[in-house]
């Protein structure tokens, strides 16, 4: 079913049936939400789940069930949501529901399989439904879930996850901006706090026996549920629900590398072996930090449509005026740069490789040695780069490029000198 997390004074689950009636429950002793919820399935809207984390203070993340799920049922509700269908949930769920996953300002679409045309279709179908600014590559991001599956027992998956993950970015390179491989569930133990001392001192146990042995253990599930061994069955249970063999191999080799290595680091290490970290910072890098620019543009968006419907004439120019104006102001440029990226992105605008990398990296970053790949340069060739970049565009825009392409090359010319700009006033 779909469940929104959002931020709220207390954690708590609250059950949001059709008619929309509310019933609340606490979160389980484990700190998830409880299997069963006390409604019938088939009488509930959507779960809503407030949390005290930090994380979600200017943050809502609406989960829905995959789209190509075995049960029908689930897929159908899934796929309404992400505007397949007229109605983002069904029929009966409320206009204020409905309206808050329509506008969804970005997608984080999530696959634990070689992408298939359903899953392109899912996204296409989201950009499609999605406002302007969020209906491309741009605000979009895969993430390639359970690599740990690729390889066989405790072996390492990283040799095969990331090229794997860099040919579903060449596939879905219309639909999201890149694709991240991630060990879910070692990403998930670590950051929940869900892996004990106690647990830390049964993976110690293990990694203390003789290697042959160990890596026998290791060799499948089942070997490890029923082998002999130092620690007990249902405490290995516990240790495949929160490692499986993967994270229990990683865990087993850093203990024996480091026999006094704390739980806290250990954690640590487990978080930074399941990819997490770049998920994080990519995320940070091509989404959290543009919402204010994704939320204006939204904004934006529907004052443009009020204006479209209103029927006094006045009131409509007046609106159309004002949009005028604020998309005129250096600081709403921005909106202009996301809005040709997004073109050239989805491939309706066609640019040069090259150039289409520089437009992505001037429309998705504020930092300009990363922008204009100078990584070390002082503020002076900073701004003579940003002012190269600037004249490179102008004369595309002139000689270069057909009627669309050279709309865009403007829009990116008037970028680079705003950046230029901006790198003299900080250097001031």
């Amino acid at each position: 079913m779909v469940t929104r997390f959002r931020y709220g004074t207390a954690d708590r689950v609250d059950v949001v049936r059709r008619d929309g009636t509310r019933s609340s429950l606490p979160l389980g002793d484990d700190g998830m939400i409880p299997q069963r919820l006390g409604v019938g399935a088939a009488r509930i809207a959507y779960v809503d789940v407030t949390l005290t984390s930090e994380k979600l203070r200017d943050l809502t993340v609406v989960d829905t069930p995959g789209l190509a799920s075995t049960d029908t049922g689930v897929s159908a509700r899934a796929a309404a949501e992400l505007g397949e269908n007229t109605a983002p949930f069904d029929a009966d769920i409320d206009a204020d529901s409905a309206s808050e996953v329509a506008a969804a300002e970005a997608v984080v679409y999530v696959f634990t399989q070689a992408v298939r045309a359903d899953d392109v279709r899912a996204l296409e179908a989201f950009r499609a439904a999605s406002a302007r600014l969020a209906s491309s590559p741009i605000n979009a991001l895969g993430v390639f879930g359970k690599v740990d599956t690729l390889v066989g027992g405790a072996g390492d998956p990283w040799p095969v996850a990331g090229p794997l993950a860099e040919q579903q970015a060449a596939l879905l390179a219309r639909t999201v901006s890149e694709v991240v491989p991630v060990v879910g569930l070692l990403a998930e133990t670590g950051e929940a706090g869900r892996l004990t001392a106690a647990d830390c001192a049964a993976l110690r146990t293990l990694s203390a026996l003789p290697a042959g042995e160990l890596r026998l253990l290791l060799a499948s599930v089942d070997l490890f549920r029923s082998r002999p061994a130092p620690v007990g069955a249902q405490h290995r249970e516990r240790l495949l629900a929160l490692l499986d063999l993967y994270g229990v191999g990683f865990a087993c080799a850093q203990l024996a590398a480091e026999p006094q290595l704390g739980t806290g680091e250990l954690v640590r290490r487990l978080v930074g072996a399941s990819g997490f970290p770049r998920l994080r910072t990519t995320l940070e890098q091509t989404l959290r930090w543009r919402a204010d620019a994704i939320k204006a543009g939204w904004a934006l968006a529907r004052l443009e449509r009020i204006a479209g419907h209103e029927g006094d004439p006045r009131d409509r120019e007046a609106l159309r005026a004002a949009t005028e104006r604020l998309l005129r102001e250096p600081a709403y440029h921005r909106l202009r740069l996301l809005e040709v990226a997004q073109r050239v992105a989805t491939g309706a605008v066609p640019l040069p490789e090259a150039w289409e990398r520089e437009l992505t990296r001037l429309a998705t970053s504020e930092d300009p040695r990363w922008i204009l790949r100078l990584p070390d340069a002082a503020p002076p060739e900073l701004a003579a780069a940003a002012v190269e970049a600037a004249n490179r565009w102008r004369v595309y825009a002139v000689a270069g490029a057909g009627p669309a392409q050279s709309r865009v090359a403007q829009v990116a010319h008037r970028g680079f000198h705003l950046l230029a700009q901006a790198v003299r006033e900080q250097a001031r």
